[in-house]
């Protein structure tokens, strides 16, 4: 069996319940434990849920977003319904694709054997990370973690996993190396004034503004 089946994206030309229809009958057999769902939006996984609720399907038991440093939209109503309906969150790019690593240079090509340089997904994440605003973050997040000693891309990481509602992080490692420094992070605990930091950080990204609700 599966432990966890994830819908990789929201599928716009099958109705959702449908979807839901196909993956509780994989349940039901036994051939599948959980489902989850990545990419959709808050919208898309409240309207998964209660289709799930008023047809009497399984329903959705985690999700996987993208969520680091750089891009925190998710906070605004995603995190929140899955505070509100228990869902574990499994997030994707903790470190932007390399870009929090701090050894990207801004000036020069992306390097040979990272992902930006990758064949056929180095065009996609150039154009989701590699811009002058993100670098500009980067400089900063690269002074907070010279300020308190820390490796950047350890802090990066604990930043991720200091959010509450963040169930796990997904990490992505070239060498043994890689895979026990990114471990490391999991026992750093970020101060008040390093999550304030970082917290203005995403502040210059996006520029407060009128935001309803609360």
């Amino acid at each position: 069996y599966i432990d966890i089946y994830y819908v990789h994206r929201p599928d716009y030309s099958t109705p959702i319940e449908t979807t839901l229809r196909a993956l509780d009958d994989l349940v039901r057999q036994g051939k599948v434990r959980h489902i989850a769902c990545s990419n959709f939006r808050a919208f898309q996984l409240g309207k998964a849920l209660w289709t799930s609720d008023v047809r009497n399907l399984v329903r959705f038991d985690a999700i996987q977003p993208p969520y680091n440093l750089l891009t925190r939209d998710i906070e605004y109503e995603l995190l929140p319904l899955c505070t509100d309906e228990c869902l574990g969150v499994c997030v994707y790019n903790p470190l932007a694709g390399g870009l929090l690593s701090g050894k990207h240079d801004p000036s020069k090509p992306p390097a040979a054997g990272t992902r930006f340089a990758n064949e056929s997904m180095g065009k996609m994440y150039y154009d989701r990370y590699w811009n002058e605003s993100n670098f500009a973050a980067v400089a900063q997040v690269k002074a907070i973690a010279a300020e308190h000693g820390r490796d950047m891309a350890q802090m990066s990481l604990a930043w991720v996993l200091a959010n509450p509602t963040v169930t796990s992080v997904i990490i992505g490692a070239t060498s043994p190396k890689h895979v026990e420094q990114n471990i490391a992070a999991a026992s750093l605990t970020l101060s008040e004034d390093e999550l304030a930091k970082c917290d203005e950080v995403w502040r210059n990204l996006r520029p407060l503004r009128f935001f309803y609700g609360r």
